[in-house]
């Protein structure tokens, strides 16, 4: 657990220096497109940056699925590192995967929370909206332009690395999620989380039931 949490710490520590200091410099727009792309003026906004910059919404959604029930009983709670990934992705999300500790059960019945987190119909709505984004962005948008973006704007470039970085993140939290439902379906879910965003809303969508122990 020690070398793991290491491994997380060095992580966050080389996505923070390379966001600051080697990321593409900042465009003086910046902060005129993420106003615009926070209020759904999209006019004249590249639909690609669009579909990445409200998928980057979806993921702590996603990550709010699964990891409610992993901080049940944590000694440190998910849920402030979670609303700050909002606004923040990963680098808010790390320093509570770097904390936590193995939590392979939950003791009780699951509250309401817990109850509208692990039911199907989120990850259904949460399909729904991340295949819209998704098509939304391959069909409308200029790839051309959106390459050289990534290139040049350090914005769009350290929410794409950021976009990838949860994507892997992800299965770090599931083999517990399976031993807390107790599934012998082990090999294709963690499989199927793999897959970038739409993997792991897939895996949230086919779990077996949340296992309580009384």
């Amino acid at each position: 657990m020690k070398t793991y949490r290491i491994i997380l710490g060095l992580l966050w520590m080389g996505f923070v220096i390379y966001a600051l200091l080697l990321a593409p410099p900042d465009d003086p727009a910046t902060l005129e497109l993420i106003k615009n792309l926070s209020l759904g003026q999209w006019q004249g906004v590249n639909p690609s940056v669009v579909s990445l910059f409200n998928l980057m919404g979806v993921w702590p959604a996603v990550y709010s699925c699964i990891l409610l029930t992993d901080g049940h009983n944590q000694w440190v709670k998910a849920w402030p590192f979670l609303v700050a990934s909002f606004g923040l992705g990963a680098f808010a999300l790390i320093p509570y995967l770097i904390l936590r500790s193995p939590n392979d059960t939950v003791i009780g019945n699951p509250d309401w929370v817990l109850r509208i987190t692990n039911s199907r119909w989120i990850a259904g709505a949460l399909l729904m909206i991340t295949i819209g984004l998704g098509a939304y962005g391959f069909s409308q948008g200029d790839w051309g332009n959106f390459t050289v973006q990534w290139q040049t704007n350090r914005f769009i470039h350290v929410m794409g690395l950021d976009f990838c970085l949860l994507a892997l993140l992800f299965s770090v939290l599931v083999p517990d999620d399976l031993i807390r439902r107790k599934t012998r379906q082990g090999i294709w879910l963690r499989a199927i989380a793999a897959i970038p965003l739409l993997g792991a809303i897939l895996y949230l969508l086919f779990r077996p039931p949340l296992t309580q122990d009384q």
